[in-house]
């Protein structure tokens, strides 16, 4: 989860790592500090990318935009961690549109400030970092969620370079997990796939909890779970799978031997190894759920 015990989680899975010390972990960054390229892709489609704003209800939001430069293809919006929008999430964005998708990537935190809304090599050992970065998600809810995710999917739909006869995809990174839900949800009829990658606040006990939810959704679903997160939270993934079974709908929900927060190339715990398959799994859902 994006949560206080996650990056504590994150902070001292670093300081035991036998990869690093502790002189060395205090000069490494998190989020948009550190740079690491991903593998890249057999026959990768030529890109066209490009730096939008996108008008909401609430204000106008900063995003970043890229699709293959010929043809229609089934639109991808990405709800980034808490980190937001930052040249990792923009790498991921055009990674996923050389493999034949058009690409939305949103800085969730426009009503605050505009991206980068991370201080470069952001550090969670600094308590001022760490308070200013809950409290930007602390701005976020499930109606901003909603006015967001229509916004952005009629911008989606707006391009000439989404088929708007497909359905769209949307992933999410923490606590753009549950996001993905609540899209799905509230837009049956345009998204049919979802994905969270170490999403947090999955299932909750709140009458809102986002697994509540899926019995309005009409997409297939990919749950990509953390080692530690569900170590926190085991109950989690039955209910996931229950709520799935029951409105019938697939989903893939597994646990990976990884901690929150490792797939962005960035992040500190990032594991190229399970990152990769989650990757794989992540085209595989599209490919099935978007054709």
């Amino acid at each position: 989860m994006c949560d206080n015990d996650s990056m504590d989680d994150m902070i001292e899975y670093q300081l035991r790592s036998k990869e690093l010390s502790r002189r060395t972990f205090g000069a490494l960054a998190v989020g948009t500090g550190l740079t690491a390229m991903m593998p890249g892709i057999a026959n990768a489609a030529e890109t066209k990318e490009s730096e939008i704003e996108i008008k909401t209800a609430d204000g106008v939001c900063d995003a970043y935009f890229v699709h293959p430069a010929k043809g229609k293809h089934p639109g991808v919006l990405i709800w980034p961690d808490i980190f937001g929008l930052r040249p990792t999430f923009r790498q991921m964005g055009k990674r996923l549109a050389e493999s034949g998708y058009s690409v939305l990537v949103v800085n969730p935190f426009y009503r605050t400030k505009k991206a980068p809304t991370a201080p470069e090599k952001a550090n969670f050992q600094d308590p001022e970092t760490r308070s200013a970065l809950m409290a930007l998600a602390g701005t976020l809810s499930p109606q901003t969620v909603l006015t967001d995710a229509k916004s952005f999917i009629e911008y989606l739909d707006k391009q000439s370079s989404v088929d708007t006869k497909r359905k769209i995809g949307t992933t999410g990174y923490c606590m753009g997990g549950p996001f993905t839900m609540r899209t799905a949800a509230a837009f049956p009829e345009r998204i049919g796939a979802g994905a969270s990658f170490h999403g947090g606040g999955l299932v909750t006990d709140k009458p809102d909890s986002p697994h509540l939810l899926v019995g309005q959704m009409k997409a297939h679903y990919l749950f990509a779970i953390a080692d530690n997160d569900d170590k926190r939270q085991p109950e989690a993934k039955d209910a996931l799978r229950e709520a799935f079974a029951k409105a019938k709908l697939p989903a893939e929900i597994e646990v990976y031997p990884a901690m929150h927060g490792w797939c962005p190339p960035d992040s500190q715990v990032y594991n190229e190894e399970q990152a990769e398959k989650a990757w794989g799994r992540l085209l595989a859902l599209f490919k099935e759920a978007l054709a």
